[in-house]
């Protein structure tokens, strides 16, 4: 398992994106590095927890607890079979392109140390929005992301540090519930009624999605 690609965007004016002042860093490019990676504050005030990396649009975007997005290439491989076209790492606007692990079928609170001193637990996956499909430009591409239920994932800073391409990626904690991304994806979008079943991965579940399975164990029991 390793960091195939090390992706960082700057920030661009684009015709596609609802941010305010119409920019977005989601065209992220494959860096040498190395690149220092911490945790950049919470959601709304901390952007990207990589130097150097633009994140625009902090209401959705951004903060502790969506610091880095990691993509596994083998995702991007089946995408570029469907798709008919070449998408080269950083496409789908991810920090991290990896090799050798099934990043959307990671159980949240998964742990990962990236080289020799980063380490990032998992904590959702990621919502298509009108940016990525603008960005993609693929007609009714978040239906068809959504459809397919292989989002990646939005990771934490645990332990921060230099990471750069190449590094190799070790799995040092995996929690013992069965809560995955893709269940928890599936959970948020199209199939709520899995959404009690997140409770189980605890605090390191994202707030947010915690949250929305809590308000349905409220309404709906659970």
């Amino acid at each position: 398992m390793k960091l195939l690609s090390l992706n960082l965007g700057r920030a661009r004016a684009v015709e596609y994106t609802d941010q305010p002042e119409g920019v977005t860093g989601i065209d992220k490019q494959p860096v040498e590095g190395p690149v220092r990676v911490t945790a950049p504050g919470p959601k709304g005030v901390g952007a990207s927890g990589l130097a150097g990396d633009a994140v625009c649009d902090m209401r959705h975007h951004g903060g502790d607890e969506q610091a880095v997005y990691a993509v596994a290439r083998g995702d991007l491989d089946d995408w570029e079979r469907e798709l008919g076209r070449t998408l080269p790492n950083g496409v789908f606007g991810e920090n991290l392109t990896t090799e050798g692990i099934d990043v959307s079928g990671a159980r949240i609170g998964e742990r990962w140390r990236i080289g020799s001193d980063v380490v990032l637990e998992v904590t959702c996956g990621r919502i298509p929005c009108r940016t990525f499909q603008g960005h993609l430009g693929e007609k009714g591409w978040v239906k068809r992301f959504t459809a397919k239920g292989a989002p990646g994932a939005y990771l934490r800073v645990i332990e921060p540090g230099e990471i750069r391409s190449g590094d190799p990626i070790e799995i040092v904690h995996r929690p013992d519930h069965d809560v995955t991304v893709a269940l928890q994806f599936r959970a948020v979008t199209t199939e709520q009624a899995l959404l009690p079943r997140l409770l189980a991965a605890g605090e390191a579940l994202h707030p947010e999605s915690r949250e929305k399975a809590r308000r349905y164990v409220a309404k709906y029991g659970g």
